[in-house]
């Protein structure tokens, strides 16, 4: 039965087969406030195949949409309307009511984060949501074919910020399966631990496996002797790359920062049966270099722009589905 579920899952993650999985970064964080409502419903409006987003809970363990453990104060305003000074608070030490406190719909003039996305348009009023309203809003939308891929913000670091990696994939997959969204969900992660839960647990939803390997972050132990605390033991000096990490874990599909793909590697995934995601692809350069190595999906904070090189090559265009939040 679980083997049957797995292929099933597969299935239907490969069922547009020859076609792009265009998923919307945090939404489509460059044009409208990242991991929310408004945000998601302009995507949907755009159209894509995939909404990206990530899962932090609550201390009354609630799932909620956010891509940082504790509040960003690049993005958060206070009860009081001001910008957060710091990082925090810690999203698992405060309640669901506590956390509607906060104001998530306007970018902190003179931020980096600014400066990146000067198109972002602010919605004040913004609050962060369930992931539970996130699947009504698609209800409302009518779209029936859009699929998620849901990031679990977890890490082999920090413990105390968050809950274990076990408990988390264990509550992400009843809050998927109580929603009736299973084979239209994917789990992501860069803490494998999370993925592998999953894979034995929940056959029927996909699992994908992130990576990068830069200065920033490098969640594959390259060149360390030690190896790597993010891939759940599987360590890349014992298979020698990534995709064949991957596959020894199980995995069918892999989501790389586009920066460390080329065509050999993108051609090593595919031939072992591996779907190929490039995260977070942008500008019209890297998005044309993208398509151009074959990859299998485009993960971007501005998929209009994505949308408009796949209409350029004739490629099937994603189902916009408008809706208001």
């Amino acid at each position: 039965m679980r083997k049957h579920l797995a292929a099933t899952a597969l299935a239907l993650l490969c069922s547009t087969a020859g076609a792009l999985d265009l998923q919307g970064h945090r939404g489509a964080r460059a044009l409208a406030p990242e991991n929310t409502l408004p945000g998601f419903a302009l995507t949907l409006g755009i159209g894509v195949t995939t909404l990206e987003l990530d899962i932090a809970i609550t201390k009354d363990d609630v799932l909620v949409i956010s891509h940082d453990p504790k509040l960003n104060p690049d993005i958060t305003r206070g009860p009081d309307g001001r910008f957060l000074d710091t990082p925090g608070p810690v999203i698992r030490q405060l309640s669901f009511a506590e956390l509607q406190r906060y104001d998530v719909g306007r970018l902190k003039p003179g931020t980096r984060y600014a400066g990146l996305y000067p198109q972002q348009q602010a919605i004040d009023g913004t609050r962060i949501p369930r992931l539970d309203e996130l699947f009504a809003l698609v209800r409302k939308s009518g779209n029936e074919q859009v699929r998620f891929a849901i990031e679990t913000k977890v890490t082999p670091f920090n413990a105390e910020e968050t809950v274990a990696p076990e408990a988390f994939a264990r509550a992400l997959i009843a809050a998927i399966r109580n929603a009736g969204m299973a084979r239209r969900s994917a789990i992501l992660s860069f803490d494998w631990r999370t993925l592998a839960v999953v894979q034995k647990e929940a056959p029927e939803i996909g699992t994908v496996y992130i990576t990068a390997h830069q200065q920033w972050l490098d969640n594959i132990g390259a060149g360390k002797p030690e190896g790597s605390a993010w891939t759940a033991g599987i360590q890349l000096r014992d298979h020698g790359s990534v995709p064949k990490m991957i596959h020894a874990a199980g995995g069918r599909t892999w989501s790389s920062f586009f920066g460390d793909l080329d065509a050999t590697k993108v051609k090593e995934a595919q031939a072992l049966g591996i779907q190929v995601l490039a995260w977070t692809v942008n500008q019209p350069r890297d998005i044309v270099r993208m398509l151009d190595l074959g990859v299998d999906g485009i993960v971007s904070d501005r998929p209009d722009l994505v949308r408009e090189e796949m209409q350029r090559r004739g490629m099937a265009l994603p189902k916009a589905t408008p809706v208001a939040p």
